[in-house]
């Protein structure tokens, strides 16, 4: 495990697999409350990347894993973490990545690549309609309102919301800061993504179940030439669709 100061202060976790090699390196963001072995490691996505000769990069973003996990909202936000993505390509030295995101992880890395010309190749999945139409993460779903007080709540039997509750349950089997996921639902991303920025290939992920990824088409129709892969699943069922990792790898394989 690796750090580096983020431009605020935020100390930011990350991990390096596999040999150098020729093609960029694939650099992976998680999603909220997860962590870069969580969402990466443990389905298989880290090791199928590696067999198939890359370089692999990922953080823990700020407030997850082992980073640094401040309680203060203005140090959270989908903004400060592709900031944060920016600055561990400068500190990995590499000219050109392939980015890969995972719901709030798709969210940073879609930021990212409005603005990050070193992004060669990008695959973001976990989300739909609601990056268009909210600028983040479907808050129709799962009010930012009821995430907070499920995070924050002394007993977890009081939560109400069952989504919100979803994520409290997520967050207590990881161990996670609950107050620093907290202070990041308090501080999500709602405001329009410039999708038209973005020239990489673009790759969309989503669940035939993933509630927080309805109308996945209306995204990617945003973005010019994305290609849209349904999966079977909901948001975590998603990932352990059979087809989930051989399509994160021939994508960022292709046109090397």
């Amino acid at each position: 495990m690796k750090q580096f100061t983020a431009e605020d202060g935020v100390e930011i976790a990350y991990q390096e697999w596999g040999p150098p090699s020729d093609l960029p390196p694939v650099l992976l963001h998680h999603g909220f409350v997860a962590d870069a072995h969580v969402n990466w490691v443990l389905p298989g996505v880290v090791g199928a990347l590696v067999d198939a000769g890359r370089s692999v990069v990922a953080p823990d973003a700020r407030g997850h894993g082992r980073s640094g996990k401040p309680h203060d909202p203005a140090l959270y936000g989908e903004q400060a973490m592709a900031r944060d993505l920016s600055t561990l390509v400068d500190v990995i030295g590499a000219a050109e990545v392939d980015l890969v995101g995972y719901s709030m992880g798709a969210i940073v890395s879609l930021i990212a690549a409005t603005a990050e010309p070193r992004i060669r190749r990008l695959v973001v999945g976990g989300v739909g309609a609601a990056i268009v139409e909210l600028g983040g993460v479907d808050t129709r779903v799962v009010p930012n309102d009821a995430l907070v007080a499920a995070l924050e709540a002394d007993d977890p039997t009081t939560i109400t919301d069952p989504e919100a509750g979803g994520f409290r349950l997520f967050a207590d089997a990881v161990g996670a800061d609950r107050l620093a996921l907290a202070a990041q639902a308090r501080s999500v991303h709602a405001s329009p993504i410039a999708l038209d920025r973005i020239t990489a290939p673009t790759l969309l992920l989503a669940g035939e179940d993933d509630v927080l990824a309805t109308r996945p088409e209306v995204f990617a129709g945003a973005i010019a030439g994305a290609r849209l892969e349904r999966l079977t699943g909901d948001h975590m069922g998603a990932i352990a669709d059979p087809r989930f990792i051989p399509l994160i790898v021939d994508f960022v394989g292709a046109g090397a």
